[in-house]
C-alpha cells in the first residue's frame, strides 16, 4: 500500500520552471496551439485548448482588473472557437 501511495504521488513532482511548452509526443510551444472559449455555468469565460491527448483550461481574466471576463460569447457550458486546432494527428480526437 505504501509503494502504491508513493507511485500515485510521484506525478505531482515539479518538472521545472518552464510551463510554457508541451513536453508530450508532439512537443511544441503552447503559444502554437489554438485556444477557444468555454463558458462556465455562471456565464464566465475560460480559455480551452485540446491537444488530442492533453487539454488545457484557465480562467479568462481582464488584464487591467484581474477579474473574470463574462462576455456572453456563448451559452453557459458551451464552447466556441477552434480549440482543437492544435491537436496532434498522431493521437487526435476520434469524434
Amino acid at each position: 500500500m505504501l509503494a502504491l501511495s508513493a507511485f500515485a504521488v510521484a506525478g505531482c513532482a515539479e518538472l521545472g520552471a518552464n510551463k510554457a511548452s508541451d513536453r508530450g509526443i508532439d512537443s511544441k510551444d503552447l503559444l502554437d496551439l489554438q485556444a477557444g472559449i468555454w463558458v462556465d455555468p455562471n456565464g464566465c469565460d475560460h480559455w480551452i485548448i485540446d491537444d488530442g491527448l492533453e487539454g488545457y483550461l484557465s480562467a479568462r481574466l481582464d488584464r487591467d482588473t484581474g477579474k473574470p471576463v463574462c462576455s456572453g460569447v456563448a451559452a453557459p457550458t458551451q464552447t466556441t472557437g477552434d480549440f482543437k486546432g492544435g491537436a496532434t494527428t498522431i493521437i487526435g480526437d476520434i469524434f
